[in-house]
């Protein structure tokens, strides 16, 4: 077990990764441009209900991320409302960048 799994730090989100994980960051497309995590897909937090459909067919576990942690914690709580079951909040896109990076 690892430090962050020993303090609940980890939520999980290095398993979703090793699961093929897509990691959705949902900043705005501006903030994206500005620097992203290889490989993610950019649904701002404002498109993610209407982003459903597309998300559910990917049939992936869902890593959500931004620049601090609110807009991911919202994005991921309402994939949960609209039966998403794997879903993980990543909080800094940056931070993610470096599980990702540790694996």
């Amino acid at each position: 077990m690892g430090f962050l799994s020993l303090f609940g730090l980890d939520n999980g989100i290095k398993k979703a990764l090793r699961n093929n994980a897509v990691i959705i960051d949902v900043r705005t497309a501006n903030e994206y441009d500005r620097g992203r995590i290889p490989g993610s897909l950019n649904i701002p937090v404002d498109r993610i209900s209407v982003s459903i459909e597309r998300i559910k067919h990917l049939n992936k576990p869902v890593i959500v991320c931004c620049s601090s942690g609110h807009r991911s914690r919202i994005a991921a709580n309402t994939l949960k409302q609209l039966g998403l079951k794997e879903v993980y909040k990543g909080g800094n896109w940056e931070k993610v960048l470096k599980k990702i990076e540790s694996l």
